[in-house]
């Protein structure tokens, strides 16, 4: 039987999370979730949550409707109250409540808000592994896997309870009954079969607010994927005129500068295509962010690099393009000569912070 207070409890979380949902559209395009990350779930400030309640005024204060007053005039204690003047009380004050939502929580209400649909992988998505882990005892099994300490005990209880064993003469013969074997169980485990490769243009043109928005877009991108598959893998490239293979923390953390050839990050993330992501067994994803700054012969080389490398192996490949004061955005115009030609290919075009919505939606909109 379910307790009410049991009830009553379960109500707020579902209040709290609709306040989380009302305001979903703010967190994603404003990064307020990024830096509250934990390892299993992440903490989101919500506004306070005022439960309704009767104030009584002093004893012998009027009746209802009586009394001084104009129409609408706030009455009993407290009126006229002003911000920042008076002096200290023992009242408490509104505060902000950090909710706990789990990361897939979060990614369920993202798929909702934006109505994405459910990916259909492509490939090796069924195979599940096999971890074998020997946590159990057995009476029967090959002489290889005799447990000799419980095989002991069971002999010396037999004798002792028998009344023939001698502590002067500890001799403990175990029988075929006290053998005891050690056995194992099979767990299936989920095969990591989604790669995900994000790139970001880290050159001189691309100022900290891109930055942060190309963080801000691959941590809900990362969300949702992670909710589509079992297992997935990750790798991270940042260039300039450079491309580099970095980790998860320097890709949200980098400050670089320079000039800008997008091919050199084509040719790293072919690399590592090549070395650890066999395309007949994975469902790969690849995101460049980028301010489409680009040199200008590069434009050819990386043309050739997509089609005859990677869109016909990706199940998409997306590109997000950041407005920067400093890009010249010409890279976007150049892709969309091709794009009609390739319906994995996706473009999107990110003016400022609130432009993350729409293109979080753009590039998962498809259901690939």
């Amino acid at each position: 039987m379910t307790r009410s207070i049991d009830r009553d409890n379960q109500r707020f979380k579902e209040i709290v999370r609709g306040k989380v949902r009302g305001n979903l559209k703010k967190y994603i395009t404003h990064g307020e979730i990024l830096g509250r990350k934990g390892r299993e779930t992440v903490s989101i400030p919500v506004p306070s949550i005022d439960i309704p309640r009767f104030r009584h005024g002093d004893k012998g204060s009027g009746g209802v409707g009586q009394g001084e007053g104009d129409q609408g005039q706030p009455i009993g204690k407290g009126q006229g109250d002003q911000d920042g003047q008076g002096q200290a009380g023992d009242q408490p004050g509104s505060h902000i409540r950090e909710a706990e939502l789990t990361i897939e929580e979060l990614a369920q209400m993202l798929g909702e808000e934006l109505k994405l649909p459910a990916i259909q992988p492509k490939g090796q998505n069924t195979i599940r592994a096999v971890k074998t882990k020997y946590n159990s005892i057995r009476q029967t099994g090959p002489d290889s896997l005799r447990h000799f300490k419980r095989t002991y005990k069971r002999a010396l209880r037999r004798l002792i309870a028998s009344n023939t064993y001698d502590p002067y003469k500890p001799m403990v013969v175990p029988t075929r009954e006290d053998e005891r074997f050690r056995s194992w169980t099979d767990t299936p485990l989920p095969q990591a079969n989604a790669a995900v490769i994000y790139i970001m243009d880290v050159s001189g043109s691309m100022t900290d607010d891109q930055k942060e928005i190309v963080r801000t877009e691959s941590f809900w991108i990362d969300t949702w994927l992670k909710s589509q598959y079992d297992g997935m893998q990750r790798r991270y490239i940042v260039h300039d005129t450079v491309a580099h293979e970095v980790d998860e923390d320097t890709f949200y953390r980098v400050r670089e500068s320079g000039g800008t050839r997008i091919s050199s990050a084509y040719v790293k993330t072919k690399e590592v295509i090549e070395r650890d992501f066999p395309p007949a067994d994975w469902n790969i994803y690849i995101f460049q962010f980028s301010d489409g700054d680009n040199w200008g012969e590069d434009n050819t080389t990386c043309q050739k690099l997509l089609v005859n490398d990677f869109l016909p192996i990706c199940n998409l490949f997306c590109y997000g393009q950041v407005e920067s004061p400093y890009g010249s955005g010409d890279y976007l115009k150049e892709l969309r000569k091709i794009a009609p030609q390739f319906e994995n290919l996706v473009l999107s075009e990110i003016k400022d912070k609130d432009g993350i919505y729409e293109s979080i939606r753009t590039f998962l909109g498809q259901g690939k």
